[in-house]
């Protein structure tokens, strides 16, 4: 049996799902007992628990082959990232006590990087999961190209998306998130020893302008990316109401300086299938739905 964190995601769904059409036994680790309600009807135990709660996700994880664990993102987190260590110290404790057969955690690119930015969350959570005694894997993913959501509707108003990936030509690693959830669900079920890395990126790298040509094809009409100047990032930021701003404009650095990327430039990494055109259509006919 598995044990899926982050399961009402579109990353720990699509783990759940391909795990159930692998003939896998699935107990669906929710934060609210009605989430839970559509995954008992596809055959999944159902345990309730919060990521910080370090009791309940020992009961959600005893019994379990192997645990998946996705930690919840923190987008404008406290100096020192107290959001995360909750959940680190919450996570590492259920594991001592539960004792699976083994671990997948979702990590990122970056999770090695040599500044301090908003993925450093995930280095903490590496560095802490790796003190343990069982089978570890560290699935780091690429850029989730469905971060394009938030471009569906200027794209389609305005013929504009607002870039903070720059310059809009540089192409990145991507993935859909899609592939991440397979490539999870894989990987899960493998039987390894230790500690391991999986890079993984979508089947071509994307820019802005990529994305924007996506658009295009898919509205019927020009589409082009606009770049945001970073010295308009933090005021930007603070107007959306953040109040930590820095850790996010440091990630955008990394992906724009290139200190955030793969190791030996991804040659290492496996690939994804579903391209950027695919996620970008399965976008907008969410919003036209």
């Amino acid at each position: 049996m598995y044990a899926i964190t982050g399961i009402t995601g579109k990353v720990g769904g699509e783990v759940a799902r391909a795990l159930l059409a692998a003939g896998q036994a699935v107990r669906a680790v929710v934060r609210d007992v009605r989430k839970g309600e559509e995954w008992t009807v596809l055959g999944c135990e159902v345990a309730v628990a919060e990521m910080e709660d370090a009791s309940a996700l020992t009961e959600a994880f005893t019994g379990a082959t192997g645990v998946f664990i996705l930690p919840p993102p923190v987008f404008d987190p406290e100096p020192g990232y107290p959001e995360a260590q909750a959940v680190i110290d919450s996570v590492v404790t259920a594991l001592k006590a539960a004792r699976p057969a083994k671990a997948l955690c979702l990590s990122t690119v970056g999770a090695d990087a040599v500044h301090d930015n908003l993925l450093s969350q995930r280095t903490m959570m590496e560095a802490a999961l790796r003190a343990l005694p069982l089978p570890l894997t560290f699935l780091r993913p690429a850029w989730f190209i469905d971060n394009a959501a938030w471009d569906v509707a200027s794209a389609s108003e305005t013929g504009l998306i607002h870039s903070l990936l720059l310059p809009t030509d540089r192409a990145i690693p991507m993935v859909a998130a899609k592939d991440v959830g397979r490539a999870a669900a894989e990987l899960i079920q493998q039987d390894w020893t230790g500690v391991r890395i999986v890079e993984l990126e979508g089947p071509a790298r994307v820019s802005p302008n990529d994305l924007t040509g996506a658009f295009a094809n898919i509205i019927g009409k020009p589409v082009r990316a606009v770049p945001v100047p970073r010295d308009s990032w933090e005021e930007i930021f603070r107007s959306q109401g953040m109040r930590n701003p820095r850790p996010r404009v440091r990630m955008l650095d990394g992906f724009n300086e290139g200190w955030i990327d793969f190791q030996d430039g991804g040659n290492k990494a496996i690939k994804g299938s579903t391209t950027a055109a695919a996620v970008i259509a399965a976008l907008v006919a969410v919003t036209d739905a």
